[in-house]
């Protein structure tokens, strides 16, 4: 079959500051209102694969493995952190959910086998979320 896919839900929690340390206070609040002060949100990340079913098991790709790669590389480095400040992809970027999902496609992608990586969907308000489809 086809255009299988399997998404597989993740939480975390973090913080994160939006701001440049060249521009003034005034202009941070500016630019990024009350998200220039450090804040956290409750995230949703929605990993989804897609691949061929395995005749065997019956699945595109094997839980266990997907939880083992997106719990060590992402929830691990992540979890209960101020992002921006302590992983050190961040340090020229600003701490946006854009950015960070791409940081999480390059933490998983790599180590991900039998399935193939289609889509970060990275939720971090019940009302804001990006969607990420590599490059």
């Amino acid at each position: 079959m086809k255009n299988l896919y399997l998404t597989k839900l993740f939480y975390f929690n973090a913080a994160h500051q939006y701001g440049h340390k060249d521009w003034s206070d005034k202009k941070n609040q500016n630019v990024f209102g009350p998200d220039s002060k450090v804040h956290g949100h409750n995230y949703t990340l929605e990993v989804m694969v897609t691949g061929e079913v395995d005749d065997d098991t019956g699945f595109i790709v094997d839980l266990g493995h997907l939880k083992k790669i997106v719990n060590k590389y992402v929830i691990d480095v992540l979890d209960h952190t101020q992002f921006e400040k302590e992983v050190e992809w961040f340090k020229d970027k600003q701490p946006s959910s854009e950015n960070l999902a791409q940081f999480i496609w390059l933490q998983i992608e790599p180590s991900l086998k039998g399935a193939k990586l289609y889509r970060i969907r990275l939720k971090e308000t019940p009302t804001i979320f990006t969607d990420y489809y590599g490059k």
